[in-house]
């Protein structure tokens, strides 16, 4: 089996005879369909594939789809001139970058339908390059347009940049609604969604699959995809690590599944991860290492974002298809850009409820959260942790709760911030990462944070007050027998009141009983 990693163009992975999960009957149905669209999906997802498969489509290459759905469907292979934008491969770093990109393409276009107007504005140019073609081939033109807003993305930090590239690329992008009359189909792929407003207002004509139930499976891999086409490269991923294939399975769907892009829907695997890991038959975290979400990371602490709420935030429809509020709040970001998902729908009020889609994408997140919330490095949050867990699984309560408490005295005012809030994000983080290695249930309630914590020979019940006494803490714990229901368990129980002082922004205190 030879698996497309890294490989984007469907001319290469058909001639080549790379794995190929057929998608052309969806895409069949939407080019016979409309005229105008947009997908958004997370980085690594496809888009790049689908719109490559496109591409050969609408260039008439038959050959390339034998086999596939697409050669019974299709009957005319018509040929048409196609203008394919790829705003991927670059680093955007000023308004001549953009600029020098937009063309780059031009000149390619101009070299074959020609033109005499090379020293106009791109949107100009555009324009009549659409027209040349139009009149060269007697075709109407296709346009092709892969990561829209990867300039945009690139300047979200810096307003007065990411407003030139909005104003350039409105107005190339808007192109298209004046000359509809030579355009055959246009598809616009990106991570997230600006407003039509902010980018699109003149192209307000796009048909948006974002959501759209029937064609969640167009980019990704569902479980019955996997069973029917690669379960033998599970079985041997089974074997190479020792479990069973349904185990194997089990463990794959936890560790890459779970994307909804619609409530009520097939879950979808993240093929980055998937292949890459039936490739090298070991689950890893392929694709959260693959990009680092700095951007997000400064939008959660810039919006005093409490990072309790990730697991299980709600949210509108109108606001989660919508970054423009970034300002307010990070998760409509979070959910386009992958590291969020839709885990349930009410009808009633029209929210949405969003959680992690994966293991990988959690576990991931949050050790990247460590370096930004506390003063440890990336390399040395991942050591704290793994010396915690092993106190924790030793019955060591004092080692752990020293530990636990010199995160907080390495910690400064500048990555502080509200205290109350610093006290909980912490906390939330590293309990979080203590979550993957043992049993951990978290209760939170008005800024006070409940912790049970069980390993195969221990018990850990954890009271946390705010600007209290630990004695309190420890107190509730007894008073609301929170130690009650494990008093069978034959584990040893530990109980532990901690107090934090919002004035020293440290651990004041902590009293153990057993």
């Amino acid at each position: 089996m030879k698996y497309p990693l890294g490989v984007q163009s469907f001319e290469k992975i058909r001639n080549d005879g790379y794995l190929y999960l057929d998608k052309t009957a969806m895409i069949y149905r939407i080019v016979k369909g409309g005229t105008y669209y947009f997908l958004s999906r997370p980085r690594r997802f496809g888009k790049s594939l689908l719109i490559s498969t496109l591409e050969a489509y609408f260039l008439g290459k038959k050959e390339l789809f034998k086999n596939l759905e697409m050669e019974q469907l299709e009957q005319d292979w018509t040929v048409y001139p196609v203008f394919h934008l790829d705003l991927n491969a670059r680093n955007y770093s000023d308004k001549e970058a953009l600029l020098a990109e937009l063309n780059k393409h031009l000149e390619i276009w101009e070299a074959e339908y020609g033109s005499e107007y090379k020293d106009r504005a791109p949107e100009e140019r555009f324009q009549h390059v659409i027209v040349n073609a139009y009149k060269k081939t007697g075709k109407k033109v296709v346009i092709l347009v892969d990561e829209y807003d990867k300039p945009l993305l690139q300047a979200f930090d810096n307003r007065s940049l990411l407003e030139e590239y909005r104003k350039i690329l409105k107005a190339f992008y808007g192109v298209e609604k004046t000359m509809d009359a030579y355009i055959q189909f246009a598809f616009f792929t990106g991570v997230t969604k600006f407003s039509k407003v902010s980018v699109f207002s003149d192209l307000n004509n796009l048909t948006d699959l974002t959501m759209d139930q029937r064609y969640v499976e167009l980019c990704g891999i569902t479980e019955k995809e996997i069973r029917t086409c690669l379960d033998c490269q599970v079985e041997d991923m089974a074997e190479a690590n020792d479990i069973s294939k349904e185990e194997c399975y089990e463990k794959l769907k936890k560790t890459y599944d779970g994307y909804h892009f619609e409530a009520d829907t097939v879950g979808i695997y993240n093929p980055y991860s998937l292949l890459n890991a039936l490739s090298s038959k070991a689950f890893k975290n392929y694709w959260f290492e693959t990009g680092t979400p700095s951007y997000l990371i400064e939008r959660l602490k810039l919006t005093n974002y409490p990072l309790t709420n990730l697991g299980n935030e709600e949210i509108t429809a109108n606001v989660l298809g919508n970054i423009d509020t970034i300002d307010q709040s990070p998760v409509p970001m979070l959910y386009q850009s992958g590291y969020l998902t839709l885990k349930g729908y009410d009808s009633e009020f029209e929210m949405y409820r969003l959680g992690f889609p994966n293991l990988e994408v959690e576990r991931g997140f949050t050790r990247f959260l460590i370096p930004y919330y506390t003063l440890l490095k990336s390399d040395q949050g991942q050591l704290f942790v793994a010396n915690f867990v092993k106190e924790l699984r030793a019955g060591k309560v004092e080692a752990f709760m020293k530990r636990l408490d010199s995160l907080f005295a390495d910690g400064d005012y500048q990555v502080a911030g509200d205290a109350e809030l610093y006290f909980q994000n912490v906390v939330w983080i590293i309990f979080k990462m203590i979550g993957f290695y043992t049993e951990v249930e978290r209760h939170t309630t008005d800024g006070r944070i409940d912790m049970i914590a069980k390993t195969s020979d221990y018990i850990y019940i954890l009271e946390f007050k705010l600007d209290k006494t630990a004695d309190e803490a420890l107190r509730q714990i007894e008073e609301k027998q929170y130690a009650k229901p494990f008093e069978h368990d034959g584990r040893h129980i530990y109980k532990i009141g901690v107090n934090f002082s919002t004035k020293t922004r440290r651990i004041d205190g902590w009293r153990i009983a057993e």
